[in-house]
């Protein structure tokens, strides 16, 4: 796991230890399981509180929120630049918007599914109201899919 998302092992140990201790994480016939309505309760009303936006200066980097699908294609063009993770191999200008992590660009790249998630997570994090609501509902979507 910390290799494909490109965090250390200790990382991802402390982080589930701390969803376990949250109640994100549940013991199910002794298998850690996602506790779905309390992450989509923490990810609706707390995420953008726990991880506020960090907004920059014009970069190149990968879109990210309402830049990136599945947003993009339902939202019309502002005409302002696209928020982007900073990212030297990025192909996109835009206004930088620091990710979850270090390496979320790279993980993102590799899996498009953990990338819509991640886009969608930061319209939560920095969207209007209409953006997040409509991220809230799409990862609804996700998690029970």
């Amino acid at each position: 796991m910390a290799e494909s998302l490109f965090i250390s092992p200790s990382e991802v140990s402390k982080s589930l230890k701390r969803s376990a201790e949250s109640g994100l994480l549940h013991m199910v016939n002794g298998e850690k399981r996602v506790n779905r309505s309390a992450l989509l309760e923490f990810l609706s009303h707390g995420f953008r509180y726990v991880f506020p936006p960090a907004k920059g200066s014009l970069v190149r980097g990968v879109p990210t929120a309402t830049a990136a699908e599945p947003l993009k294609s339902r939202f019309l063009e502002s005409g302002d630049p696209p928020e982007v993770w900073p990212y030297a191999e990025g192909k996109v200008r835009g206004i930088a918007l620091a990710p979850l992590y270090k390496g979320a660009p790279s993980a993102a790249l590799k899996d498009a599914r953990f990338y819509a998630v991640l886009a969608l997570c930061d319209a939560i994090r920095g969207g209007r109201t209409r953006e997040r609501n409509l991220a809230i509902e799409l990862l609804e979507k996700e998690l029970h899919a």
